[in-house]
């Protein structure tokens, strides 16, 4: 069953105009609690988060209210660039992509850690450089690993590594 865009809209803004309140009454509540850690630093928090919510909740309304009411059938369909959509907008991706961001974020990470070491490399010594020496080259054995078993490859046929016994093999021809 397919739900109406703008039913929706109305019901979350219903829920938020609705959770506001009692959000901002429970913050006003514990801080006037007794045995609760307040500090009066809490009360601008308070007034920010109901700005927000009061803000957010204009913002929905107005363009509720504002806002055009499309009802052709062509409205919901993605737009092509001018062209008829051919096929589902759902594609299956390779698990090679995946895999690619993967170990982008992880080889990224890195820089994050050498970023940080080379801050505070003074103060750190020769301990900190010997730390981040085994952790670059924790790092290369992974790329290697990774390189030698096809997992950067592209092509048709990943490379793997060679067993002992094509090895033994290769050696006695």
């Amino acid at each position: 069953m397919k739900r109406n865009p703008a039913a929706a809209r109305r019901s979350s803004l219903a829920r938020l105009i609705l959770l506001a309140p009692l959000v901002l009454g429970a913050c006003a509540r514990a801080a006037t609690v007794p045995d609760a850690p307040v500090t009066p630093a809490t009360w601008p928090l308070v007034v920010y988060f109901g700005t927000v919510v009061v803000i957010v909740a204009g913002m929905l309304s107005l363009s509720y209210v504002l806002g055009e009411r499309h009802r052709q059938r062509t409205t919901g369909e993605p737009y092509e660039s001018g062209m008829p959509p051919t096929g589902s907008a759902r594609l299956r991706y390779d698990v090679k992509f995946y895999l690619v961001a993967t170990f982008f974020v992880v080889f990224d990470l890195e820089a994050v850690f050498l970023f940080a070491w080379a801050v505070a490399a003074r103060e750190l010594g020769w301990a900190g450089y010997i730390e981040v020496a085994i952790f670059i080259g924790v790092l290369l054995v992974a790329l290697v690993y990774l390189w030698r078993t096809g997992a950067l490859e592209w092509g048709s046929q990943p490379r793997t590594l060679p067993r002992s016994e094509d090895v033994d093999n290769v050696e006695r021809t």
